[in-house]
């Protein structure tokens, strides 16, 4: 049997449901889902060998207009991403007027050339049939897709089918992952994502944001499933150095308490985690800090 392979960005604005569709491919927890938006800062891929095919997902930062040079870097990261892929599939909501993030997404696919797919999310949230066909009839007529697909992320409905239009345009070549890979994302990445998963889910919505987890220590315990990790949580200011921890240090525990769970789950192993708080004030406006936390500048 010929092996194919393909490479598809999965693009679209904030909290429209991307990484939660991801995830359902591939199930498996790589990228990190919350209500909030701009929750993804940088390229996940994640992978999936079906058959012979094997998908590469690239799940992008959420397009919105940046307040911040971080902002600007996620925004520049899922136009680049667009042009490093064999298809983009574009998530929508169901009801809505594109926004002119979503506008400047679609010429970026425009001028690419990259055969698209849009895709409206959320299909539970349909009021009726109608609503759907008359969104679809809207992203149809900006002229860059090949077909629009009904999907509900949540309810895994029409999935498979989008998965089988995706395989369609997958082009004959080698793999380049192992077949049984699912990310190529080091252990120590997704560790600091579950943390500020957690983080974004029990913090007030200005304070996640201003929050960076970078992993310092982790290392596994000779002949014991034990890893001792060991992760530091970045935030802007003082005050909110001290609404994380919490009083008498319960947020902070609760923070923790959570991801373990997650981590230990995605590691197959027992976690013994300690966090600590350290402020870096306006950490997302300095260019140096950004690259020393490995936000790049394409």
């Amino acid at each position: 049997m010929d092996s194919k392979s393909i490479f598809v960005a999965i693009v679209g604005k904030p909290n429209v449901g991307k990484s939660s569709l991801m995830n359902l491919i591939l199930g498996e927890k790589i990228a990190i889902v919350t209500q909030k938006p701009q929750t993804t800062r940088t390229s996940i891929t994640g992978i999936l060998t079906k058959g012979p095919t094997q998908f590469v997902f690239m799940d992008t930062p959420g397009i919105h207009s940046p307040k911040t040079k971080l902002g600007e870097r996620m925004v520049k990261t899922s136009h680049k991403t667009i042009a490093d892929t064999d298809l983009a599939v574009m998530l929508f909501e169901p009801y809505g007027d594109f926004n002119e993030a979503e506008l400047a997404l679609v010429d970026s696919i425009k001028k690419s050339r990259l055969p698209a797919l849009a895709v409206i999310n959320k299909k539970d949230t349909l009021k009726k049939e109608k609503d759907a066909e008359e969104q679809a009839a809207k992203i149809m007529e900006l002229g860059v897709f090949d077909e629009v697909i009904l999907i509900s992320a949540k309810e895994n409905t029409n999935v498979d089918y989008l998965m089988d239009k995706i395989d369609s345009y997958a082009m004959e070549g080698p793999h380049y992952f192992d077949d049984d890979a699912v990310t190529n994302i080091p252990e120590k990445v997704i560790v600091a994502e579950i943390v500020r998963e957690k983080l974004l889910l029990n913090m007030r919505d200005e304070i996640p944001h201003g929050t960076n987890v970078e992993v310092e220590r982790f290392k596994e315990r000779k002949g014991k499933n034990i890893i001792d990790i060991s992760v530091v949580i970045y935030c802007e200011k003082k005050s909110h150095k001290g609404m994380i921890i919490g009083k008498q240090g319960a947020m902070l525990k609760k923070i923790g308490s959570q991801a373990r769970t997650d981590i230990e789950d995605f590691l197959s192993a027992k976690v013994n985690m300690q966090c600590w708080v350290k402020v870096k004030e306006d950490w997302r406006d300095s260019n140096y800090i950004l690259n020393d936390f490995g936000f790049k500048d394409e």
